[in-house]
Parts: C-alpha cells; sequence; structure tokens
C-alpha cells in the first residue's frame, strides 16, 4: 500500500516538474520569439541595441588608434556581448517547439554565425571582424515595431521578379553580347597602349559605359574609338529602362491578380484594394485579408 502511494507521489511530482518545465519553456518561448507581451518588446528591443553596440565596438576595435588606448576594454566588451548572444542562442534552442526547423532557418543561422567569428577568432586571426553580420539580426526590429504588415509588399515584388525572371535574363545576355562585342571591337581599335590591354580589360570598360557610370579609368583616344564610344554611351541610355519597364509590368499584373482576390461575400464583387475593409458597390464589410 506504501509503495503505491510512493509511486503516485513520485508520478505526480514527476508531472507537477514536467509542468513547471513546460509552463518556463513557453514563458521563455513566448519572451524570445514573441513580440506580443511586454517582456518581449522589451527582450526584442534590449536585443537590437546590444547588436548595434557590439557592432560599434568592432568597428572601433579595427581603427589603429582606439584599438591601442582601449583594447583592454573592448575585448572585454567583445566577450560580455559573444557570451550574451551565445545565452541567447542556447536559449532559443531551448525553447523551440521544433530545435532543427529554427537551427536551419534563416534568423537561427544568423544567429548562430553572430556567435562562432569571434569563438574562431581565439583560434585563427583577424576572423572577430566577421562579426559585422550581427548587423542582419537587426531584422528582428521588423517584428517590434509591426512592420510585419509590410512583407505584403515584399512579397508581391518578389513574385513579380520571379514571374519576369526569363525576361530579365534575356535582357542581361543582350547586354553581355553586346558588352562582348563593343569591347573586342575596342580592344582593336584602341589597343594595350591606349590602356585596353585586354579583351576582358575592354568588356569592363564597355559595361562601365553602358551602365553610365564611367569612372574615367580607361577612356578611348583615338577618333574611332570615341566614334564607338558615343555607340556605346547611347545604347546604355536606350536600355537602361528596359529593366524597369518589365518589373513594372509585372508588379502590375501581380496587384491586378491581388485584387481579384478579394471579393465581397455580399454582392460577390471583385477588385478590391488590400487595404479596403468595406466593398466599393454595396459597402458591406469584405472578410478579413492580409
Amino acid at each position: 500500500m506504501k509503495n503505491s502511494e510512493n509511486n503516485a507521489a513520485k508520478n505526480a511530482q514527476q508531472t507537477f516538474s514536467e509542468e513547471q518545465k513546460e509552463s518556463r519553456k513557453e514563458y521563455l518561448y513566448r519572451v524570445i520569439f514573441g513580440t506580443e507581451t511586454p517582456a518581449g518588446k522589451a527582450f526584442d528591443l534590449f536585443l537590437i541595441y546590444s547588436i548595434f553596440i557590439s557592432v560599434f565596438v568592432v568597428i572601433f576595435d579595427s581603427i589603429s588608434s582606439v584599438s591601442e588606448n582601449l583594447r583592454s576594454y573592448l575585448w572585454v566588451l567583445e566577450w560580455s556581448f559573444t557570451i550574451l548572444f551565445t545565452v541567447e542562442y542556447i536559449l532559443r534552442l531551448y525553447c523551440s517547439p521544433n530545435r532543427w526547423r529554427y537551427m536551419t532557418s534563416f534568423y537561427g543561422i544568423i544567429d548562430l554565425l553572430a556567435i562562432l567569428p569571434s569563438y574562431l577568432g581565439l583560434f585563427l586571426a583577424n576572423t572577430n571582424y566577421l562579426i559585422v553580420i550581427r548587423l542582419l539580426r537587426v531584422l528582428r526590429i521588423f517584428r517590434v515595431l509591426k512592420l510585419i504588415r509590410y512583407l505584403q509588399e515584399a512579397n508581391l515584388l518578389l513574385r513579380a521578379i520571379i514571374a519576369s525572371r526569363r525576361k530579365i535574363l534575356v535582357f542581361f545576355g543582350t547586354v553581355l553580347i553586346l558588352a562582348i562585342v563593343f569591347g573586342s571591337l575596342m580592344f582593336v581599335v584602341e589597343g594595350p597602349e591606349n590602356g585596353f590591354t585586354s579583351i576582358p580589360t575592354s568588356v569592363y570598360w564597355t559595361i562601365v559605359t553602358i551602365t553610365t557610370v564611367g569612372y574615367g579609368d580607361i577612356t578611348p583616344q583615338t577618333s574611332l574609338g570615341q566614334v564607338i564610344a558615343s555607340f556605346v554611351m547611347l545604347t546604355g541610355y536606350s536600355i537602361i529602362a528596359v529593366p524597369t519597364g518589365i518589373l513594372t509590368a509585372e508588379i502590375n499584373q501581380e496587384m491586378l491578380l491581388e485584387r481579384t482576390r478579394i471579393v465581397c461575400s455580399n454582392c460577390e464583387k471583385s477588385g478590391h484594394e488590400r487595404h479596403s475593409k468595406f466593398c466599393k458597390e454595396c459597402g458591406a464589410p469584405l472578410p478579413e485579408h492580409l
């Protein structure tokens, strides 16, 4: 009888400890991964400030005059932030429902890369400067400031880029062919004595000229070379708007498709703006949509 009571007590105690552990993990998950609670917002803000300060520490450490005078202080600060981010990464692994999914996600990889350079710096020289990758983690500020609603526009732009990828690839292929042709001509006409030492160098000059950047490090000296250069410049101005037009057309198409998805449940009218709350035809409330 006593054994059964003891076993029941142990099972109850074990169940209680498991529930307590589960509630602790759930609380940590809400604080670390969420921004709905005041503690979650405070945690993310503290993390963002820490990221900025740690990056500035690395930047100042790269300045020799500052590093020589404040080396010990910068070293202490850097390792304090490294330990802080290491503890944060471990806590994320601890409370994450799917650890492998978090580890292989974009933010999981960035969180790991944010602490690896410091430890690699113990064995390899100058790798600690790679810690500037922590700036990527500041993307979490979108969650804190509730800018997640702008992801819909980002998705629309991404869909437009994917839809127009073949046209853009054909365009870049055409530009590359023109650059090779004009570059080869400039190599023949100008020659090494005028800076066009090889066809790759001449192609580089052509690409710089077509894109209207014009560094001026290489310039044609002969009359025929200047005529060819003029054609290259005119070609650049002629085609510079092509990818913009392709992408704009695809964006308009995606916006039209997006409007057709929002249909009024009362009059079945479509074509509403994404942020519309009421039907423009009958005034009825529209169904919830992102």
